[in-house]
């Protein structure tokens, strides 16, 4: 099996492997235990729902409330466990049944924290979205070109990413990292930022600080934005380090490896003041050429499986 599918595995959705634990635990001890679990489980039915629409607190309270009615039931019905061939004794079936009531609660409890886990992320998501839509209403207002180059950059990193083996998350971090990379041109010159002639030292020196700057501008937006900053701060860094910080190897992000790759395809491939764009196949070997020197070679590696199956070729953005 390759790393990739491993890595892919790995990612698999953490609360689908615990509920599908839950449920084996439970099978074996509801084996080990006696019939009348059956009979237990419509027991379990609010506890369930609680945990699905409440959350956790409300789920721990039902399934000790659950454990109260049928302990009180059982103490003045002991025909409840009459279905089954032998009746327990009573220290089995109080046994029985607080075994049962211990996992309930947990079973509770962790439905409920998944419920909360996912109330928290899409409220993360909500107030990161409405981050990004005012962000980029200042590209739109202000720079169309980067727009498009951002747009185009995300489509790219997010496909070198699937190659690379990526899990779904990781992806959407390079996606919405490559979004925002150079959202710190907003406060670069225009004169700089569009100057057909080479750059000065004091010009290029300037245009290194849109990676501070973007991070300056990002950093009050919050939610899960906070976790691509690593990867807008170091995108210019190059793999042998000699890139905007002296960060090499694998001490940059793997996801600001990947955007740094289809950064500059794109720039490479797109015109610009100084010069023509060039061919998406020269792009493609100077990348292959700069393997192991200013880009990661397992990331390059990638993006050529993405370049061959024509997976690099996106249109502008819509504005």
């Amino acid at each position: 099996m390759s790393s990739a599918t491993i890595r892919r595995l790995a990612e698999v959705n953490k609360e689908l492997w615990l509920l599908l634990s839950l449920f084996a635990i439970a099978g074996v001890l509801n084996f080990l235990v006696a019939a009348h679990g059956v009979v237990l489980g419509f027991y379990t039915l609010p506890t369930v729902f609680s945990a699905y629409f409440y959350g956790r607190r409300h789920a721990t309270l039902t399934a000790f409330a659950s454990i109260f009615l049928v302990m009180l039931v059982v103490h003045f019905n002991d025909s409840l466990f009459s279905g089954v061939a032998a009746v327990p004794a009573p220290q089995q079936k109080w046994f029985e049944i607080t075994v049962w009531g211990g996992i309930l609660v947990l079973t509770g409890y962790a439905m409920g924290s998944l419920y909360e886990r996912k109330e928290n992320y899409v409220r993360e998501l909500r107030e990161t979205y409405n981050g990004i839509l005012l962000i980029l209403r200042q590209f739109i207002s202000k720079d169309k070109y980067t727009l498009n180059h951002s747009y185009r950059v995300s489509v790219y990193a997010t496909k070198i990413g699937a190659y690379v083996g990526l899990g779904s998350e990781r992806i959407e971090d390079v996606r919405a990292a490559a979004l925002l990379h150079d959202i710190g041109k907003l406060d670069i010159s225009r004169e700089i930022l569009y100057k057909a002639a080479r750059l000065t030292q004091k010009e290029f020196e300037e245009m290194q600080e849109h990676v501070a700057r973007g991070i300056d501008i990002l950093e009050p937006v919050g939610g899960s934005l906070r976790r691509v900053l690593p990867i807008i701060l170091s995108h210019h860094d190059k793999f042998d380090g000699s890139g905007y910080h002296p960060t090499s190897g694998n001490g940059i992000p793997l996801e600001a490896r990947i955007i740094s790759v289809a950064d500059v395809f794109d720039s490479l491939t797109s015109d610009r003041p100084y010069r023509q764009a060039m061919s998406p196949f020269d792009a493609k070997e100077i990348i292959n050429k700069g393997a192991g020197k200013d880009f990661d070679p397992r990331v390059v590696e990638a993006f050529l499986a993405a370049f061959r199956k024509g997976e690099m070729e996106v249109p502008d953005v819509e504005i």
